[in-house]
């Protein structure tokens, strides 16, 4: 206990862990610990928005094991014969419909084609499909609602009545409508209708975002001291308004993988010889009833990625949002 003071006052005094307590006349002690942790010593540096998210990130169990699971999806898509030997258009008429054997851990479709093989090279079309159709919305969604939000007017005007058009567009129907006339077995056609039809929900966040930033002190600062248009657009409002793109990004991202599946499903997606979840769901449906471990499998990589995505969107959200701390 600290000495009191004859005018009411306290003094320090040092305990046995080393740590300095004051204590006021009302009985209130403070405690300044030198040596603390990583951002509560007396000199420590206020750490900035990202690595305080990632500070938080970092002890968040949902983001870690999201983010496990997509870096082991990431691995296979990369190099899946790390894990799958056989050539997933190999197929013995002789097996179909076969279950699991030494070997083939899933069984086999109706073609007599190896299911686990097949779910593995799935994963590399379908979080191809979803990384690139994410990064092409992404950018030309933030380019033109931040143009947008940054000078406003006529500009704003014509792109808020552009996007309202189409997200008047059903998803499903606009596919079922544009990708029938495709004859192409590349993902390319798919990715560029996911861009076409996705870019204007990330067009109307990064609007926002440029909006809210655009008003703030800083900005109308470096406006009064004579900096460009561009210098305040690059340098002051996009780092500052790109957090929440990244966060609605990346659930779009499991979105589009999803979106694949259900196209691919209904037989205007990608088309065989493509090895695609949706594909392989499509045809493990005409025998649900007597091999259900065609289906089982592909639905359920496809289900544990989308979740993988949307949790960790979930989770980069909860730490980039200060009002959810």
């Amino acid at each position: 206990m600290p000495e009191q003071q004859p005018d009411g006052g306290a003094i320090a005094s040092t305990g046995a862990g080393g740590a300095m307590d004051l204590a006021t006349s009302e009985g209130t002690t403070l405690e300044k610990t030198p040596g603390g942790p990583e951002g509560t010593g007396p000199s420590a540096k206020p750490r900035s928005l990202w690595s305080d998210a990632w500070h938080d990130l970092r002890r968040n169990p949902v983001f870690i094991l999201s983010a496990l699971v997509i870096l082991f999806l990431v691995f296979i898509s990369l190099w899946p014969g790390a894990i799958a030997t056989q050539n997933p258009l190999d197929c013995n008429l002789a097996k179909s419909q076969e279950g699991s054997q030494p070997g083939h851990p899933f069984g086999f479709d109706g073609q007599g084609c190896d299911v686990y093989t097949r779910t593995v090279y799935g994963a590399r079309t379908s979080v191809s499909v979803g990384v690139c159709a994410t990064l092409g919305v992404a950018i030309l969604g933030s380019v033109l609602g931040g143009l947008a939000g940054f000078f406003g007017g006529v500009w704003d005007a014509i792109l808020s009545r552009i996007t309202d058009m189409f997200f008047a567009i059903p998803v499903v129907l606009g596919g079922l409508v544009l990708l029938s006339v495709v004859t192409s077995n590349t993902i390319w056609p798919v990715i560029g209708f996911m861009v076409l039809l996705g870019w204007p929900q990330l067009s109307r966040i990064a609007r926002g975002s440029v909006i809210t930033a655009r008003q703030n002190d800083y900005v109308q600062a470096a406006r009064a001291l004579g900096a460009s248009n561009s210098r305040m657009l690059l340098r002051h409002i996009t780092p500052n308004a790109v957090a929440p793109v990244i966060v609605v990004a990346t659930i779009a991202l499991g979105t589009f993988i999803s979106l694949e599946a259900t196209l691919s499903y209904l037989g205007v997606g990608l088309k065989p010889p493509t090895v695609s979840w949706g594909i392989d769901i499509s045809t493990a449906s005409q025998y649900i009833r007597n091999a259900p471990h065609m289906l089982l499998w592909p639905a359920g990589a496809l289900a544990i990625t989308v979740l993988a995505f949307i949790m960790l969107g979930d989770a980069v959200r909860d730490a980039l949002d200060p009002k959810l701390r």
